[in-house]
């Protein structure tokens, strides 16, 4: 799935998480670079990271969308995002990146164009997640969970093995700035163990000193 990712050096990041998610990022330099540098397929989707230059990254993003194609994906920080102009994207998603969310971003796009989807569920060992209905089941059973829940559960499951600090968690599932404080991942990770059962529970093992991990 090739991808246009503008500009000419996207953050590691961005690089990493569309990756993650099955692109192929292509760096351009400007809009006409897009449209020069278009395979004969079409782009899968243009990224536009705004950057420390948010005044060009969003001219180049209003020019490829003025041109029509492919669908335009804007990365902001948040304070950029409170400023964001109608125009200039198809949709768009708050810095440091999360690869599901990404994801889930292109998939929503693709469905725009009418392209085939990605990969819309995520699995570990009898729970499933549908990232494009936002469902969860395990054997096969609905559970009832928040939009929260749902979103550190996705998080977890796309993530196993790995331990994660609280202040990780809460910078990659609620936000960078997000002020709650630890007691929201543990009130979370809590709710999640009970969701989840007393024989699935121990998927979510706290790791002494650090967090949590997943599996």
């Amino acid at each position: 799935m090739l991808t246009a990712a503008y500009p000419e050096q996207p953050s590691v990041p961005l690089v990493e998480a569309l990756l993650a998610a099955g692109a192929r990022p292509v760096p351009v330099a400007d809009a006409a670079a897009v449209a020069d540098q278009e395979p004969e397929g079409g782009w899968a989707a243009v990224v536009v990271e705004l950057g420390e230059d948010p005044g060009a990254a969003l001219s180049v993003a209003r020019r490829v969308r003025a041109a029509g194609g492919a669908p335009v994906l804007l990365v902001a920080t948040r304070a950029q995002a409170g400023s964001l102009p109608l125009d200039a994207c198809d949709d768009f998603l708050l810095s440091p990146v999360d690869p599901g969310e990404v994801a889930l971003r292109l998939r929503r796009l693709r469905s725009l164009t009418g392209e085939e989807p990605l990969q819309d569920v995520i699995r570990f060992k009898d729970l499933e997640l549908n990232l494009a209905t936002y469902q969860a089941r395990l054997g096969g059973t609905p559970i009832d969970l928040t939009y929260m829940e749902y979103e550190l559960l996705r998080f977890f499951a796309s993530h196993p093995a790995r331990a994660w600090s609280r202040e990780q968690l809460l910078s990659r599932v609620w936000g960078y700035d997000y002020f709650g404080g630890a007691r929201t991942v543990d009130v979370h990770v809590r709710r999640l163990r009970a969701k989840l059962g007393e024989t699935r529970a121990s998927w979510i093992t706290t790791v002494r000193s650090v967090g949590y991990r997943f599996g």
